[in-house]
């Protein structure tokens, strides 16, 4: 899609988009409309309302926000343009913005309604007529100061936000460790950052155990894949690890109901990927080290068994009570590799770890665990502020018994229905190796899930906008 800066609705676009702030639009409409006016009990600018019409031969969209919209919210209604009404679009649009609309609001708008053209129907036959909105004209009618600033910024969001959904959204057979390896050199490639690729023989002389038992059982290699990310005027060293199971059976611990959306177990390695990708466009005045350990959990001979004792790079015995909590034996490693390597100020990891995470919160917010307060409050700031909430849960020390091994320093899983997500993240904190300023997300309930504009379960690329606030509100 193409931006273009308008000063007036006169350009014979296709369409005219004017979205309404507050439940009064009769002011804004007879500007916009030259007089114009609706009948407010067809449309009075209510949230998720919309309503069309024409006006001497041009269509007309108004969409209602509400009193007070957040982000989320217009992000959402701006994608159902494209997704909702593509009938209403042909080569080109116009959004004319009432100077009710902030900065942020704008880019939300132009973030949601770039999204609309996403479509999961990647191995569908395309249909005579269908439409791609790849070419689509967007003239953009603003007095917001440093427009063109705001519109290359929500190019570079959308971007990687649609990057976050494919990554999840595609297929198992397609989505292998290879493929996020090669999808992060060629991303490093274009936004200039570097990418180094642990293969299974570095992976094993470097130490990574526990990375390289989860991959034992699947015919598709493991990678261990290290982004790096450097500013020259960059203050600060900002560490990111993703969970990347690009599938997950459970081992031999085999899952019983729901194998069918473990394509997603990857929404950590997702939101860390296009983060990466995104701070590396916007050219954010920080360092970023972004880790992804890539590997399947599948079942073979080779499979790794219950019971097993294997090693980790932090030089931990683990003992291994249940396969199918493997995602935090891969982060360990990832986490573990990079407090050794590098200095970061922060470390954060994202992982769709635990169901106790979802019975917790359900689908409304992901999990956060930390070792400090600072940094916690500044991941739940800016939750709020993205519209990608999460939420803490005590880190209480009396937990770590609960991961305690007889014959290892530690296990795997407690083997008990209570405290899951909880037990998950002690187990992670002992691969730390005491770092003073480390989150845990666990996005289990919000990296994948039902929504309006997918008949079935899709990608969110949860975490993407979330670490972009974070990282923005400390510069």
């Amino acid at each position: 899609m193409q931006f273009n800066i308008q000063s007036d609705s006169s350009t014979n676009s296709s369409l005219l988009i004017i979205p309404i702030l507050g439940t009064n639009p009769e002011a804004v409409l007879k500007e916009k409309l030259a007089g114009f006016t609706v009948n407010p009990s067809l449309f009075s600018g209510k949230k998720d309302t919309s309503y069309q019409l024409e006006i001497d031969g041009r269509l007309i969209l108004l969409i209602g926000l509400g009193d007070k919209p957040d982000v989320a919210s217009i992000e959402k209604s701006f994608r159902r343009v494209l997704s909702k009404n593509k009938d209403l679009v042909e080569t080109s649009a116009t959004i004319d913005f009432s100077d009710d609309f902030s900065t942020e609001l704008i880019e939300s708008a132009l973030v949601g309604f770039q999204l609309g053209a996403y479509s999961i129907g990647f191995f569908k036959q395309k249909k005579e007529g269908q439409k791609d909105f790849s070419n689509l004209e967007i003239n953009v009618i603003s007095s917001s100061q440093g427009i063109e600033k705001t519109c290359d910024r929500a190019a570079k969001i959308a971007a990687a936000k649609i990057e976050g959904f494919k990554l999840v959204d595609l297929p198992p057979n397609v989505v292998t460790p290879e493929y996020l390896a090669n999808w992060a050199v060629e991303q490093g490639a274009e936004h200039g950052f570097t990418v180094t690729i642990f293969d299974e023989e570095k992976a094993k002389s470097e130490g990574l155990d526990a990375f390289l038992a989860v991959a034992r059982g699947s015919a598709k290699a493991p990678k261990f894949i290290i982004m790096e990310y450097r500013s020259p005027e960059a203050k600060s060293h900002v560490g990111l690890v993703g969970k990347g199971v690009t599938f997950d059976t459970g081992g031999l611990n085999i899952k019983t109901q729901g194998m069918v959306y473990m394509k997603s177990d990857m929404g950590g390695a997702a939101a860390v990927l296009a983060a990466t990708q995104l701070i590396a466009a916007l050219k954010l005045p920080i360092n970023l080290t972004a880790i992804v350990p890539a590997v399947e959990n599948s079942v073979d001979k080779d499979a790794y068994l219950p019971s097993e004792v294997i090693g980790s790079h932090a030089g931990l015995s683990i003992e291994v009570i249940d396969t199918d909590a493997e995602g935090r034996l891969i982060l360990a490693d990832g986490l573990s590799y990079l407090v050794k390597n590098y200095q970061v100020d922060q470390l954060i990891d994202l992982a769709t770890l635990t169901g106790s995470s979802v019975g917790t919160f359900g689908y409304e917010c992901g999990a956060l665990f930390s070792n400090s307060d600072a940094i916690s409050n500044s991941l739940r700031e800016a939750g709020m502020q993205s519209g990608e909430k999460v939420w803490p849960l005590p880190m209480w020390e009396s937990y770590r018994s609960e991961m305690d091994s007889e014959i290892a320093d530690i296990k795997n899983y407690h083997g008990k229905p209570i405290a899951g997500a909880i037990t998950a993240a002690k187990f992670l904190e002992a691969f730390i190796h005491e770092h003073p300023s480390w989150a845990h997300l666990d996005i289990a309930g919000v990296a994948f899930g039902d929504s309006e504009f997918t008949k079935t379960k899709s990608g969110t690329a949860f975490g993407v906008q979330l670490l972009l606030k974070f990282i923005e509100n400390q510069l």
